[in-house]
């Protein structure tokens, strides 16, 4: 298999720039002139992950709640009337073969 190969090198590639890598240049820069231990990146870190961690939740939950409040609606005005009107359906069937 040449898949393994091709797969072992990525990896060890991968590994081998993980060390060297870093976020941004402007953090690497912002931390190096005016954050000595790092607190202030930290504490951005912190709330960037838990806004990302918060908005699929807020998005499904808000489509949830739209949804669930339709339908409390629609349940409270009950089944849509025909004001009095029959109204006639036509089912085809097989053996009918008038055209329409």
């Amino acid at each position: 298999m040449t898949f393994r190969p091709l797969v072992a090198v990525c990896l060890l590639v991968a590994a081998l720039v993980a060390a060297e890598a870093f976020g941004c240049p402007n953090c690497k820069d912002g931390i190096a002139a005016n954050d000595t231990e790092g607190a202030n990146l930290a504490r951005g870190y912190f709330y960037s992950i838990l806004l990302m961690l918060a908005m699929p939740l807020t998005l499904v939950s808000s489509f949830g709640a739209y949804v669930w409040r339709e339908m409390r609606r629609q349940q409270r005005q009950g089944p849509p009337s025909l004001d009095g009107r029959e109204v006639a359906v036509s089912i085809p069937t097989t053996t009918d073969t008038s055209p329409p």
